[in-house]
């Protein structure tokens, strides 16, 4: 297990190395220039020649690749040109606020999506598992603006139950928080849900016509010993994979959802980059995103090794 965990971070370190190469060559071919994003159209070429120096934009492109991943590997992010403030403080705050975000909608679709998803596999063809099939794949074909302005209409604008705005205090924990996160939560879990219990009953039905589960049943072994030890453990190997690319959605990848409830969460501050064409600040955001995506599959890897020996080898 060890030698299996080690391999994978070895292979983390590598995809890190080259992921920041695609980042760092992606934003130096982005159109237009940075300093008169930045400084205006009506800028002086001196004040724009002060700017590139400042930024190092002035150096060659190995030179500037080196710093920058030696500065971000250290903890030195620099600053953002468009907001004049410290882009790792301001990053880490958003990375805080997904990350309340992400419980919220982690919680509402991870064990909800495997017990439902395990209801169907083992209630297969019957009206229960046709109820569930048909209400994931509605769920599935519903984009995320418009399953947000539903719940909105519904709960904020009908009933009056929950707060249409998700705008937070960075230092505020999620329980004080929890009643503006709940509707961008339901939002991204109703997606999220539909995926687990597909996956998970797909799974489920599978491992019941396997011969190991016959033989188990013939063996005489207990109904909660042969759910528990032999079903729910082979079912939730791809329900891992899922839920673990998930998370790192969950944390970086909802643009559209924060932008739609006013969430001050790390998608939106990678629009806010991209549109002020802030450099530094986006290549410190998609960073953060690529690295959150990569411990999470990680730990899906290690999930799978654990629940299936023969992954290790």
């Amino acid at each position: 297990m060890i030698r299996f965990v080690v391999r994978r971070l070895g292979m983390v370190v590598l995809m890190f190395s080259l992921v920041s190469m695609l980042i760092f060559g992606a934003t130096q071919v982005l159109p237009g220039d940075v300093t008169t994003m930045v400084l205006g159209r009506f800028a002086s070429e001196q004040a724009k020649e002060e700017l590139r120096k400042e930024l190092g934009l002035d150096r060659s492109l190995p030179v500037q690749y080196g710093t920058w991943l030696a500065d971000f590997v250290r903890g030195d992010w620099g600053t953002s040109v468009s907001l004049r403030a410290d882009i790792r403080q301001l990053t880490l705050q958003r990375l805080g606020n997904s990350a309340k975000l992400a419980v919220v909608g982690l919680l509402m679709f991870a064990l909800p999506g495997i017990v439902l998803g395990l209801i169907a596999g083992l209630r297969r063809n019957t009206w229960i598992d046709h109820t569930l099939s048909i209400g994931s794949l509605a769920f599935i074909g519903l984009p995320e603006f418009v399953t947000g302005l539903v719940l909105m209409l519904l709960f904020a604008v009908k009933l009056h139950w929950l707060p249409a705005s998700s705008g937070v205090p960075s230092d505020a924990s999620v329980f004080a928080v929890l009643p503006k996160l709940i509707l961008p939560g339901m939002t991204v879990a109703l997606t999220s849900l539909a995926y687990v219990i597909r996956m998970t009953r797909a799974s489920t039905v599978e491992v019941m016509t396997t011969d190991y589960l016959r033989t188990a049943r013939l063996k005489g072994l207990p109904p909660h010993k042969v759910l528990f030890g032999h079903v729910l453990r082979n079912a939730l190997l791809p329900t891992v994979t899922v839920i673990a690319v998930s998370i790192g959605w969950l944390v970086g990848g909802l643009i559209i959802t924060e932008s739609l409830f006013g969430y001050p969460g790390l998608g939106r501050l990678v629009l806010f980059a991209i549109q002020r064409r802030d450099l530094p600040l986006i290549q410190a955001t998609t960073m953060i995103i690529v690295v959150i995506n990569m411990l999470s599959n990680l730990a899906a890897d290690i999930i799978y090794a654990y629940l299936n020996p023969q992954i290790r080898y």
